[in-house]
């Protein structure tokens, strides 16, 4: 199952996703919480992670948590409906983390399900990485390709192996 990339955007195929930006990993009746590489690059150097408390409940689309950049303060919206049973507490000491791996590291919080059938509601990543094609389209005017990590990774090989006079980088005597 390889993963997507759009753009400079890495989308994990394991993943559903909403419109703003959030992921869960869902694993049985428990849902990793986190956002985006788009999101993380669109914040800019995470500074400060206010995560939910262990026991609290929340409905989809309710606050969840909030992140601090250098930027700005985002809040960050409950995917799926359910009970904090867990924080990423290295967050606290380590916010550049949302930043390093938003997928991995840097997850917010783990919630117990209230309603799995929600998931049903979110995007696959499929769905989001064609939003993200959207997104910088109506950003920049670029249109973006869609392709995988193995794709974007034998592209950049490839270029690598082009000398440099062919790329017409060379320096120029005048």
């Amino acid at each position: 199952m390889e993963d997507l990339v759009v753009g400079s955007y890495l989308v994990k195929r394991d993943r559903y996703y909403t419109k703003d930006h959030e992921w869960a990993l869902v694993r049985g009746n428990r849902a990793w919480i986190g956002i985006t590489d788009y999101a993380q690059k669109e914040l800019g150097d995470v500074v400060y992670v206010d995560l939910p408390q262990v026991g609290e409940q929340y409905e989809s689309g309710d606050v969840l948590a909030s992140v601090e950049s250098v930027k700005n303060v985002s809040p960050v919206y409950a995917p799926l409906s359910g009970t904090v049973v867990e924080v990423n507490e290295a967050l606290e000491d380590e916010p550049h983390l949302l930043n390093e791996s938003p997928y991995e590291e840097g997850w917010l919080a783990v919630i117990e399900l209230s309603d799995p059938m929600e998931v049903e509601d979110l995007m696959p990543a499929e769905d989001y990485a064609q939003l993200l094609v959207e997104v910088i389209k109506e950003e920049t005017g670029e249109t973006i390709n869609l392709g995988t990590l193995e794709e974007e990774e034998r592209l950049e090989e490839s270029l690598e192996a082009i000398p440099e006079e062919e790329l017409g980088y060379e320096e120029r005597e005048r």
